[in-house]
């Protein structure tokens, strides 16, 4: 480290502060936030300056761009062109004796990253280059700089395969998942198992007429309850009938095996609703308050929960309220159609983002219903129902009318079975693939806070010192500075 000198971020580079109206400069592409993907220092495209209206930056091949705005997420790019920049951005120019792809690697370290974020909070904190510009880090020599780069993008280039082939390992799992589930709901996974229990099997006739009693006799017992309770609240209603699947719809759907049936959503449950439409009140502790962002295919993400009051919680539960067994499926954002079987073991309340289905648990079993409802099969026509482009959301009707495969209750329980042994498997997986990726992770930033410790490279002693490079850049920066106040 004696060829490198303690310096602070202003001392070696100032942002440029040109700005350009997009109208001028239509020829130009424009870089936003969301085209810079976060930590990766990935550009994942432009969009024409024509599109935009106000003030940008304006930035020049090989300019170092830094996302000002929420710098937790490190968006930083080194863009090969001209072109126009959100004023989101502080752009830093080429400079004398700093090699910016050095200075991108150090901005991308987690110290740098930890100094900014910790600079001011809020929903939406933004820091300015006079804030960051006090950053204190040890500066090489332009050659070691050099040679530091390169050592890490020769280490990175490795990193990045095997990333790389973790991430088509996980893609080809999400592949083997979902043809599992076709096989599944399309009865091929039991055909076999079928075949040797055909004589025990119930019909589906059978079991259909049975859900249909069962929704009778619940529809009587609430009754019955309204009128114990002199028929206050609501009188409950009875359970709705939708119309038969035509031939037409029926059409678009795979062939299912003999002994199953096409049914809607709607005909095979109690109640099909969502959580209040209401924006709650959050409180330090109380009732757990769950929304969108709680659900994952097969899971409830019990962490970070708000809470709402005892008191909200009641006037909610009138309407939802979520029982054991009961399934909840997101409905709202990009995140819709994934489903999860209730199994916690406290009271909560639901947000309008969560639709609840109440179903006749003991003839369809639950691992078969949320097996089915996270497979592409209903995913698919989800897609197809879901209404509103920058928010979409599924409507409760669109969900009751969702075409569901039905099979007798022994083939439930195999497929449910089969589908659990397999996927445990799958599951250990990912799981495998998931750590291996947070482990890449820590070895990149392990590799950066060697390369900025002096620990990466062997330094040249024939190189020029650290100070004097400083010396050289603030002199350049002296004369600028005087140039500019005679002009």
């Amino acid at each position: 480290m004696k060829k490198h000198k303690h310096v602070k971020l202003g001392e070696i580079i100032e942002p440029r502060r040109e700005k350009a109206l997009p109208k001028k400069f239509p020829e130009l592409p424009f870089i936003g936030l969301e085209q810079v993907e976060a930590h990766t220092m990935k550009l994942l495209g432009t969009v024409p300056a024509t599109a935009m209206r106000s003030t940008s930056n304006r930035f020049y091949a090989g300019d170092l761009l830094y996302g000002r705005l929420r710098p937790y997420l490190n968006k930083i790019c080194k863009p090969t062109f001209d072109g126009l920049c959100s004023t989101e951005f502080i752009v830093l120019p080429k400079t004398e004796g700093i090699d910016l792809n050095f200075l991108k690697y150090r901005l991308n370290a987690r110290d740098f990253v930890s100094f900014a974020t910790h600079l001011n909070a809020g929903d939406r904190p933004r820091v300015d280059f006079d804030q960051i510009s006090s950053f204190d880090f040890f500066l090489p020599s332009y050659l070691d700089q050099r040679r530091i780069v390169a050592k890490i993008e020769e280490l990175f280039s490795d990193l990045d395969k095997g990333i790389a082939n973790l991430q088509t390992a996980r893609e080809q799992l999400k592949v083997y998942r979902q043809a599992l589930l076709k096989h599944a709901f399309e009865g091929k996974l039991t055909a076999q198992w079928r075949e040797k229990n055909k004589d025990k099997l119930e019909t589906t006739e059978a079991l259909l007429q049975r859900i249909q009693n069962e929704r009778a006799r619940r529809y009587q017992q609430q009754l019955a309850d309204w009128e114990a309770n002199n028929k206050q609240g609501s009188k409950p209603k009875p359970p709705k009938i939708l119309p038969p699947l035509t031939k037409e719809e029926l059409a678009e759907l795979p062939v299912l095996p003999k002994g199953w049936a096409w049914e809607k959503v709607g005909n095979i449950s109690f109640l099909v609703t969502d959580g209040t439409h209401l924006k709650p009140q959050y409180t330090n502790s109380g009732v757990p308050f769950l929304s969108v962002k709680n659900v994952r295919p097969g899971k409830i993400l019990d962490l970070d929960i708000k809470y709402i009051s005892q008191e909200q919680h009641a006037s909610y539960i009138n309407r939802c309220k979520p029982e054991t067994k009961d399934i909840l499926y997101t409905k709202v954002g990009a995140t819709y159609g994934y489903a999860a079987i209730n199994n916690l073991e406290y009271e909560f309340s639901i947000y309008v983002s969560l639709c609840l289905i109440k179903y006749p648990h003991r003839l369809i079993l639950p691992k078969f219903f949320e097996a089915c409802l996270n497979s592409n099969l209903i995913y698919k026509q989800a897609q197809n129902r879901v209404k509103g482009i920058g928010r979409p959301d599924l409507h409760l009707e669109e969900i009751q009318e969702f075409y569901f495969p039905i099979c007798s209750q022994l083939e439930q329980d195999q497929i449910a079975q089969q589908i659990e042994s397999r996927l445990s498997v799958v599951d250990q997986l990912e799981q495998t693939i998931t750590t291996s990726l947070q482990q890449a992770e820590t070895l990149r930033q392990s590799i950066l806070k060697k390369a900025f410790s002096g620990q990466l490279v062997p330094q040249d002693p024939n190189d020029e010192p650290a100070s004097v490079l400083l010396a050289r850049i603030q002199a350049e920066k002296a004369a600028q500075s005087c140039e500019k106040e005679r002009t």
